[in-house]
């Protein structure tokens, strides 16, 4: 993270940006069009996210809780990836945004079938600024996994509940359906609100 005093403002910016739009409206197709448009701005801003927020963990990813909002309308949460990470198959609920910052992730893709989740065959490689959507209306099922390049890599996801707290599902190696509440990796938030340096210097 760099020195300046307001140097979290990105992501201030963001939550604000995206309270209002929560606030405004509940259209799925307008929260995900325009909460792409501020996801995108916080992911071209420069070095924001706390060092703390974007710790790899050996054993698996680590998912940090950046912000939840009153009444739990949406969510901020960092993911860190190391090479050999991946997520079990997986839904949402609710619908979602997902926009790399650092290094890439790989994506594959699922499609419901008679109630169940199957591959499609298909996968996509993400790399920094690139930003896709989940529901259950635009498509809500699949893996992720660090896409084997060198470094860790973080990405930024901003989902319409609490979503550590949301009760989904995973298929495991031998094809079972579960169901998980993943909760989260951090037990402090990062701190938005303390501009008192920022006043002082007058940035």
């Amino acid at each position: 993270m760099n020195d300046h005093p307001d140097a979290i403002a990105p992501l201030r910016r963001f939550v604000v940006a995206m309270t209002r739009l929560v606030t405004r409206t509940d259209d799925e197709p307008t929260l995900l069009a325009e909460g792409r448009r501020e996801l995108a701005a916080l992911l071209a801003a420069p070095d924001w996210l706390p060092p703390a927020f974007a710790q790899p963990r050996a054993d698996r990813y680590a998912q940090y809780l950046l912000h939840a909002a009153p009444f739990e309308r949406f969510s901020v949460v960092s993911f860190v990836w190391s090479p050999g990470h991946r997520t079990p198959v997986h839904d949402h609920t609710v619908w979602g945004l997902v926009g790399v910052l650092r290094g890439a992730e790989r994506c594959d893709e699922y499609r419901l079938q008679d109630g169940r989740p199957v591959p499609t065959g298909q996968h996509h490689v993400m790399r920094p600024g690139d930003i896709e959507a989940v529901s259950p209306t635009v498509g809500d099922w699949h893996r992720v996994s660090h896409a084997g390049e060198p470094g860790a890599a973080v990405s930024i996801h901003v989902y319409g509940a609490n979503i550590g707290a949301v009760r989904r599902h995973r298929i495991d190696d031998q094809g079972v359906m579960h169901d998980f509440v993943s909760g989260y990796d951090s037990d402090v938030l990062p701190n938005l609100w303390d501009r008192a340096s920022a006043v002082r210097s007058g940035a």
